[in-house]
């Protein structure tokens, strides 16, 4: 595992908090790797920037992970491991056959340079992302923690942004299963108990960033609608529901890759 060129690791506070713990929690979903997969399909070399623990990373290529956290990067299962920001990827151009990214441009202090270096070291570019516009809003932020939205539509960059900044030339959306495995907020939109534990809580970002004086009272408000029956009375039409689409959207640019925009 080799550390960045100028032998200072990236200030990571956010996931050096939640790290430990972070794989329990955030199992790939097999949908959404299905979908990732495909839009990578035939790259034998890939750039996993801002990598984590290595979700949706594809078995039959060549990965080399980058991450700007410690703890994230040792709980990372493979052998190429790189210690660095998105917005200085320390390989040449076209290094690899494609990059991807998941989830992760929200927390790059330079999105706009993240995106170039992604286009630089590769011919093709697979980012999973969330549109801040898109206008179904998960319940827990409507009723229980509005301070959520401010929170993610100041760290969101708009689709829009990120679409020309890659030369995106397919944007495929991406509704989340109710049974969906990858523990991050929206997740448990069917299965709001899961949002009673801390533990669940401690695996997102979003929960890590707020203090604990908004989010707890917030908690027991949706622990005694849920004792009481209010919160199932009030979502009874989210039971007969498979999937909702959260403006959650994997794009893809460069060469190669399919699907419709």
């Amino acid at each position: 595992m080799t550390a960045p060129a100028d032998g200072h690791p990236p200030s990571t506070p956010t996931y050096d908090r939640i790290g430990p713990g972070y794989r329990d929690i955030r199992r790939p979903d097999p949908r959404l790797s299905a979908l990732i997969h495909r839009a990578l399909a035939g790259a034998r070399t890939v750039v996993n920037v801002g990598a984590g623990t290595g979700s949706y990373e594809p078995a039959d290529a060549e990965v080399t992970a980058v991450d700007p956290s410690q703890v994230m990067l040792d709980q990372h299962p493979g052998r190429r491991r790189i210690l660095a920001a998105a917005e200085d990827l320390p390989f040449e151009e076209d290094a690899f056959d494609a990059a991807m990214a998941v989830m992760t441009v929200h927390h790059w202090p330079d999105v706009r340079r993240g995106l170039r270096e992604m286009r630089r070291v590769s011919r093709r570019q697979v980012v999973f992302t969330w549109d801040p516009h898109h206008l179904t809003e998960l319940w827990l932020i409507e009723e229980y923690l509005p301070e959520i939205r401010q929170l993610e539509r100041s760290r969101f960059t708009p689709l829009s942004t990120v679409v020309e900044a890659l030369g995106v030339h397919t944007v495929l959306p991406f509704p989340v299963p109710h049974d969906f495995t990858d523990g991050f907020q929206i997740a448990y939109w069917r299965r709001p108990e899961f949002y009673l534990d801390p533990v669940v809580r401690r695996a997102s970002s979003t929960f890590a960033l707020l203090p604990a004086s908004v989010v707890e009272p917030a908690i027991a408000r949706l622990r005694a609608d849920l004792a009481s029956g209010a919160w199932h009375r009030r979502h009874a039409g989210l039971s007969a529901r498979d999937s909702v689409d959260y403006g959650y959207r994997l794009l893809v640019a460069g060469e190669g890759g399919a699907g419709t925009t």
